[in-house]
């Protein structure tokens, strides 16, 4: 007959093996839990910021982070871009909505490309902004890169089977602290619609900004 006390050595034994693993199993559904819930918080923190469309900062991030940049940047100059596109609502009127989007994202990751490491969002509908730093504020140097990135711009879009061409605005102007980056932005702005008024044969058109 077995010792009543290895019995019930025993059975505290077993007892203990599944408190023990009963405890575990909390610990990892806690965990699993917790990484959820940060999973959620991050998606809403990422979504609060960034434009559904894009997957680019909206306008809120990018006045924050433009300032975070420009006070990193310690009197560097760096450049204020907007960009528009010319006549995107006759892509909405002609082709629909799902057209515009599809031409919308394809700008966005062009913008993207030709900013690379910088700053670029879409301030909404199809305007996007950007804050890109310069090896030089040389004005030819200037020129000769806006002329590259309306280039991209106007570079074809395919949407199935057809092929869209949409050409940019863009207007630019050196920005050197935080509290200059809404008269910056004001200033690019205005060079941008003086661009888009001007008449002409170009297929893009672009002004920099007097400094």
């Amino acid at each position: 007959m077995p010792d009543p006390l290895t019995v019930a050595s025993g059975i505290s034994a077993v007892g203990a093996i599944m408190s023990a693993w009963q405890l575990r199993r909390r610990a990892l559904r806690a965990e699993a839990e917790i990484a959820h819930l940060q999973a959620e918080l991050a998606a809403e923190r990422h979504a609060a910021s960034h434009d559904p469309l894009t997957g680019l900062p909206n306008r809120r991030a990018f006045y924050r982070l433009a300032a975070t940049l420009l006070t990193d940047a310690a009197g560097k100059p760096l450049l204020a871009v907007v960009l528009d596109l010319d006549d995107f609502k006759q892509i909405n009127d002609r082709y629909g909505h799902a057209a515009g989007d599809h031409v919308l994202i394809n700008v966005a990751e062009r913008l993207a490309t030709f900013a690379g490491e910088n700053l670029v969002a879409r301030l909404g509908g199809d305007e996007f902004a950007g804050l890109l730093a310069s090896p030089t504020m040389d004005r030819r140097w200037i020129d000769h890169a806006t002329r590259r990135l309306c280039e991209m711009m106007a570079a074809p879009i395919q949407l199935g089977t057809l092929t869209l061409r949409v050409t940019a605005s863009v207007g630019l102007a050196p920005v050197t602290c935080p509290a200059q980056l809404s008269d910056a932005l004001c200033r690019a702005d205005e060079e941008m619609y003086r661009a888009k008024s001007l008449s002409g044969t170009r297929s893009a058109r672009q002004l920099v900004a007097d400094y």
